[in-house]
């Protein structure tokens, strides 16, 4: 417990740091603590300490915890790859689907929302490219068919756009990708006002995130540490689930 009291005191230091670098209010960052893999308990510790957003990337990950912490009051938020044969499960959570990046899945999300008689809160994942150009293969729409992904989330009576998400590249300076990121995200606000949020940026690159305008960053690893991967590795953040 006193290990994440100091964690989150560090990790909201960092925000608060960065919004003011960049002649923001540190209100206008909302913190995402990716809890996958971590216990319930950890959660809930956060909660405690009035931590309200987690994310989860696997399905029944999110479904157990969900059930779980139903008392805890936290707000869900789902960050992988989602299967359409999922999605009503998810929506049925109340998270904010972060990975939104195709219409297939757009449809299927609007039908469970209409069908729980609440909108589901969705964020369009764009594919930001690797450091060439290249398809990166973190997930995502390509930039070109976010417009008409966004005229179409907004115009599905069983969902609400949020906004635009994206991870940066790997093995190159964040900064561009996520400037690209903002622009983009300016001209679907353009044409959808409540579209406010960029959800961008995670432990390691979280102030080049906020100081291009992120209003959500997903912070992990410097939240509950790093996490062992099958291979014996660490990760900060996988975007994707399995489609196995």
């Amino acid at each position: 417990m006193a290990s994440l009291k100091e964690n989150l005191r560090a990790v909201r230091a960092r925000i608060d740091a960065a919004a003011r670098a960049a002649g923001r209010d540190p209100g206008s960052v909302a913190l995402l603590a990716v809890s996958k893999t971590w216990p319930a308990a950890d959660v809930r510790a956060l909660a405690a300490l009035g931590q309200r957003d987690f994310g989860e990337n696997r399905v029944q990950e999110l479904l157990d915890k969900a059930a779980e912490l139903a008392d805890a009051g936290p707000r869900w938020h789902f960050v992988g790859q989602l299967q359409r044969n999922k999605a009503a499960a998810v929506a049925r959570t109340g998270a904010v689907v972060h990975s939104l990046d195709r219409q297939p899945l757009a449809t299927t999300l609007d039908r469970a929302g209409q069908e729980g008689g609440h909108p589901v809160d969705v964020l369009i994942q764009v594919d930001l490219g690797g450091p060439a150009g290249e398809v990166a293969a973190r997930g995502g729409a390509r930039p070109a068919d976010v417009p008409a992904l966004a005229d179409a989330v907004a115009g599905a009576a069983g969902l609400r756009l949020r906004g635009l998400m994206a991870v940066a590249p790997r093995g190159a300076d964040p900064r561009p990708a996520f400037d690209r990121l903002a622009d983009l995200a300016g001209r679907v606000r353009a044409d959808h006002p409540e579209a406010v949020d960029i959800s961008a940026g995670m432990s390691g690159d979280l102030a080049d995130a906020v100081a291009a305008g992120a209003t959500i960053v997903r912070v992990g690893t410097a939240l509950f540490g790093e996490r062992p991967l099958p291979c014996g590795e660490f990760e900060e953040h996988q975007p994707r689930e399995s489609q196995q």
